[in-house]
């Protein structure tokens, strides 16, 4: 059943990869046999940044954090770069330029968004669905031991190889704030164990980073410091 289940997300993905990259080419050769004076248009370069922001967030939301930075790695940047390397070398020389300034932007833009990747998934659910997480949070009774109402965000890895956890976190007092800018790991109130890493999403809702350490099974790793 998982070996089903895997084969059904590689196959989506290969056609949302290969749908989106051809799409976006036609548009670009439309566009360019437009103007066969050898004009740069400068709208090329944004489209290119625009289709990858929208490509990398539907990849990293829709297939998890792991997994969608794997597939976008090794399958989506090859299959848009080798088909526009293919277009650059053809006998198009007056759209040569505006492929290569799409290969160049894609090529940043990627880079910056695998850099921050976990920002740019925890901002997208966040806009998409934070009216759900807000209430679920909120409907939490107020902990007698002093903890901050949290519920489970995100998480990653593998049983006995290392998983990591990620707490969306309620607080009133904004008390995580310098921590969120400063992003710097630590021991904080209303946590009952080391956080790697705080991030802000609005006003009193921020992201904790947990790392379970490798070889243990557990995966609720705030409950079981709780316990500690």
């Amino acid at each position: 059943m998982i070996l089903y289940k895997l084969a059904a997300c590689l196959i989506t993905f290969f056609v949302i990869a290969i749908s989106l990259t051809v799409l976006s080419i036609l548009g670009v050769v439309k566009w360019c046999k437009l103007d066969r004076a050898g004009r740069f248009n400068w709208w090329l370069p944004f489209i290119a940044a625009l289709g990858t922001l929208i490509s990398f967030i539907v990849f990293v939301t829709a297939f998890g954090f792991d997994f969608g930075k794997i597939f976008y790695i090794f399958i989506f940047i090859p299959i848009v770069s080798i088909t526009l390397l293919v277009l650059i070398f053809l006998k198009w020389e007056h759209m040569r330029f505006a492929f290569l300034s799409m290969l160049i932007v894609f090529g940043l833009a990627s880079w910056v968004l695998l850099k921050n990747a976990l920002e740019v998934r925890s901002e997208a659910r966040w806009l998409w669905d934070s009216r759900d997480y807000k209430a679920k949070v909120l409907a939490l009774p107020i902990p007698t031991n002093g903890e901050l109402k949290h519920i489970d965000w995100d998480g990653w890895g593998f049983a006995g190889i290392g998983n990591t956890d990620m707490y969306l976190i309620f607080d009133p007092n904004d008390s995580l704030s310098n921590a969120a800018k400063s992003h710097s790991p630590g021991k904080f109130n209303g946590i009952p164990c080391e956080v790697q890493l705080v991030s802000r999403l609005e006003s009193h809702y921020y992201t904790v980073l947990l790392r379970t350490p490798i070889g243990r099974v557990a995966s609720n790793v705030w409950i079981e410091a709780s316990i500690i």
